[in-house]
Parts: C-alpha cells; structure tokens; sequence
C-alpha cells in the first residue's frame, strides 16, 4: 500500500533563534516546497508560517516551532508531504513509487527497483536481481510504466546489464 506521506527533504540544522528550519530538499527544484501549506514530520502535521529559498536549501518557519532548542530537537528529522496536496502531470509518478517495483523484460521479472538516479538527460533506474540493470527511463526502453498494478516491462539492449550483483 502507497503511503500517504511522501519524504521531500531532511531537516539539517536551525536558522536563527525563533525557530525556523533549514531544510536540504529532495525535489527536483527547491522551489517546489515552497507550494506547501504544510508538512508533516513523524506524522505530526505542521502548518507552515513562513518559507523560503536559500541557496539550494529551504527555510521553513512551521507553526508550533518558536524556539531554537524546538527547531534543534527536530535536526536529521525527514520532512514530509501528503500525497493528497500533489497534482502531478500525465505520466509522471513519485519516485518513492517506483522502489522496490518488480520489472519484467517480456515474461521474465529481472529483479526490482532499488534506486532512481536523476541525471541531465532522464532519469535512470537500477533494477537488482540475478545481475543489475541500468535502464534509461525513456520510452524506448520502457514499455509498461504500471506503479498502481505494482510492475514496470522493459526492453533490455547489450550493455545494460552489468556484472555486479
């Protein structure tokens, strides 16, 4: 079952003394988070008083945090996003979606999904079974992207496995 929370960053330290949270952000760009009226951390939901962009980082000022020993307390914390507050495009899916997926070429599950590297061109998923895989994300090799039924079908070419294992 998909979890109703999707991870978005880490909290790695304080920002001033009332309170406020400096957060490395997983999005594709920083600026995504600050489309968010709230955000959850160990479940517990916060509503965001202030954010804003700092370098690659995020400053959050969330409801409840007022103090610099609160903000401390919450350091090495994962900061969440419910899956209800995204809209995404056709087409596109959650990468938290995609771990641990089983991937097919024709009948045959050649492992799972255990990483999803995003690089300038597209992204790449390394799928793990008897050998590894590094599979472009692109059409031409992928034929069924199927996150909700739970698989994806591929269409491997020489030199996408490799010998790790």
């Amino acid at each position: 079952m998909k979890s109703p929370y999707l991870p978005t960053g880490q909290i790695v330290t304080t920002h001033g003394l009332r309170g406020t949270l400096k957060v490395m952000p997983w999005a594709d760009d920083p600026a995504d988070l600050l489309d968010y009226d709230r955000f959850f951390i160990d479940g517990r939901e916060y509503a965001v008083e202030q954010a804003a962009l700092q370098k690659s980082m995020v400053l959050l000022k969330l409801e409840g945090i007022d103090t610099i020993d609160a903000a401390a307390a919450l350091r090495g914390k994962e900061l969440s996003i419910a899956r209800a507050d995204v809209e995404l495009a056709e087409g596109v899916v959650f990468v938290a979606d995609l771990i641990g997926l089983p991937v097919y070429a024709g009948q045959r599950e050649i492992g799972k999904i255990t990483e999803v590297l995003t690089l300038p061109g597209n992204d790449v998923y390394v799928v793990k079974g008897e050998h590894e895989y590094m599979i472009p994300a692109v059409k031409e090799f992928i034929e069924t992207l199927n996150p909700e039924d739970g698989f994806i079908r591929v269409r491997l070419i020489e030199g996408m496995e490799s010998d790790a294992h």
